[in-house]
């Protein structure tokens, strides 16, 4: 009798246990693809499949697939015949729907580019893609690249669709745009101290033909950023995608007004020669964390060395965002020094990995070589655990909703006056300089100052955030000012070779502007200041700076020397 109230005990507990892990699962749908496989596979929180997809056999994974609302896949594929070769070489991009009809399949592959790793869906319904480019030997020696060898520098492009196989290039990024190198003085990117530039790229480290190995792309849809890994630099970035192509390729331009400039990176200080210790280890899947999730805002990867060899981590770190940039040290690195919160994987993988948080707090972690799937609580309790058959660069959950309704229209601003107006939704959420107005929860808002002012929307589901582009206000006006605040404050050092400060910044009030003009009047910089104004890619010669806050402005003449 005695054993058996035992046994009955032991049963009770295991019971109960058993449903509590199961109540702490998140409620959704884990989509995965076998690398190089012609499948893709949709499972319940119980691992019951609920949709299979079944491709042409030559259409095969060639890296990631994502699903966009209503449960149509936007795949990389790999494209037979690419003039790329080595690593994940995709050259072409499908969208697939629920039934399995391809709705578009768009090549982007030349001898001269190719699309490689990762894509990202847009809300817009474009697709960023990563792609090869190829630069000659010659190239690179005119860049200061310390050995003559054609290089395939990454960069980012956004395709529209057009048509059932074409597509525009909408907005394009290169990093062969934002080198650096300090060993040859006669080159136009020259610098002499890579730790004070670290908005641009070392050509000479770890230089080789394929040189950064981008893996990983993410967009911020509040920010009009973009984030991406690389494997060879060990490193996480951020751009921004609010530029024009042309100013991609430059240092001005664009919400932070850096242009194509890397605005953030992390994980790597020797990267750009700063002083620091590495923590990234080979990474991959870089990506923001969304509202609607613990820890929304900051930046997450798959570290895949990140405990050892042969244990892989979750990182995540908090930014150090001021609006639309990044605060740093001149000459130091990026903050923070090292991860915010980790969870050291069940396991490992060499290669490819993904991440991935969920609304209840919980994380989703692909160990991509081995296969395994599986999701974790936020005290890092294994709740399931999936062995696919092959190889799984990155798998994603969604729920339900997600995959079962169309997102809502992207909202439109009006303007009236300083009244904004959005277009209808359910549910509303304004934001200025990337940052949520407390109480702004109407259909319009009345914008006291000037920024770049976006509103979110929910559908009548309450299944999605849907995000305007950003509506710049530059023209309403500031009751204070006109205030002169020259005899206050100061510029410094000047002559400058570009990084300048303010002495008691403080007078302006909370987040002045700088616009920068030359002599003949063109705006040459335009951003909120941040402990820094970057000046460094202007010419030498004498330029216009005025800085405005809720306090006052101030303006100021200063010569750029090199």
């Amino acid at each position: 009798m005695l054993n058996n109230l035992r046994l009955l005990s032991l049963f009770v507990i295991a019971s109960c246990i058993a449903l509590s892990l199961h109540a702490q699962r998140y409620n959704g749908q884990t989509l995965y693809a076998t690398q190089n496989g012609s499948t893709a596979i949709l499972m319940d929180s119980n691992q019951a499949t609920v949709k299979t997809w079944n491709f042409n056999i030559a259409d095969k994974t060639g890296y990631s697939t994502h699903m966009e609302p209503g449960g149509t896949l936007v795949r990389a594929v790999t494209k037979t015949g690419n003039s790329f070769t080595g690593g994940p070489i995709c050259g072409k991009v499908q969208k697939v729907d629920y039934n399995g009809n391809i709705v578009w399949d768009y090549v982007y592959s030349t001898t001269s580019y190719c699309s490689h790793h990762d894509i990202c869906p847009m809300p817009n319904g474009n697709v960023l893609l990563i792609a090869y480019e190829r630069r000659t030997a010659a190239e690179a020696t005119a860049a200061g690249a310390n050995n003559a060898i054609e290089m395939w520098p990454d960069k980012i492009v956004e395709i529209q669709p057009t048509g059932a196989t074409t597509g525009n290039v909408v907005w394009e990024w290169k990093s062969w745009d934002h080198t650096m190198q300090n060993v040859d003085p006669s080159k136009p990117n020259y610098v002499s101290n890579l730790a004070e530039h670290p908005e641009r790229l070392n050509i000479n480290y770890k230089q080789a033909k394929d040189w950064l190995h981008m893996n990983g792309v993410d967009y911020n849809p509040i920010l009009d950023q973009i984030t991406f890994s690389s494997h060879n630099l060990n490193e996480w970035y951020i751009i921004d995608h609010s530029t024009t192509t042309a100013e991609a390729a430059t240092s001005t331009g664009g919400n932070s007004g850096k242009g194509g400039d890397i605005l953030y990176r992390w994980g790597n200080p020797l990267a750009y020669g700063a002083p620091g210790t590495a923590v990234l280890n080979v990474t991959h899947d870089a990506h923001f964390i969304p509202e609607g999730v613990p820890n929304a805002g900051r930046l997450a990867g798959f570290n895949n060395r990140g405990v050892s060899n042969t244990i892989s981590a979750a990182d995540e770190i908090v930014l150090p965002r001021v609006g639309y940039n990044y605060t740093i040290t001149t000459g130091q690195a990026f903050l923070p020094a090292t991860y915010s919160k980790r969870h050291a994987c069940s396991g490992g993988t060499s290669n490819m990995g993904s991440t991935q948080q969920l609304p209840n707090g919980n994380q989703l972690i692909c160990i991509a070589l081995s296969g395994k799937i599986y999701e974790v609580t936020a005290n890092d309790a294994i709740l399931w655990t999936k062995i696919a058959g092959g190889s799984v660069a990155q798998s994603k959950m969604y729920s339900p909703c997600y995959v079962s309704n169309q997102a809502p229209a992207i909202p439109t601003i009006s303007a009236s006056g300083n009244t904004l107006t959005s277009s209808s939704g359910a549910t509303y959420q304004w934001y200025k300089n990337g940052d949520p107005i407390a109480g702004a929860t109407n259909a319009t808002y009345n914008a006291t100052s000037n920024g770049v002012y976006v509103v979110r929307i929910t559908d009548a589901n309450g299944c999605f955030y849907q995000y305007s582009t950003g509506y710049r206000v530059a023209s309403f006006p500031n009751n204070v000012a006109s205030i002169d605040l020259s005899q206050q404050s100061n510029i410094y050092p000047n002559p400058s070779q570009g990084l300048i400060r303010l002495s008691h910044v403080d007078v302006f009030g909370r987040n002045p502007d700088v616009v920068v003009y030359d002599m003949q009047g063109k705006l040459v910089y335009s951003s909120l200041y941040t402990q820094e104004i970057n000046l460094t890619y202007l010419p030498n010669g004498f330029y216009s700076i005025r800085v405005r806050g809720e306090s006052g402005q101030a303006t100021y003449k200063i010569q750029i020397l090199h």
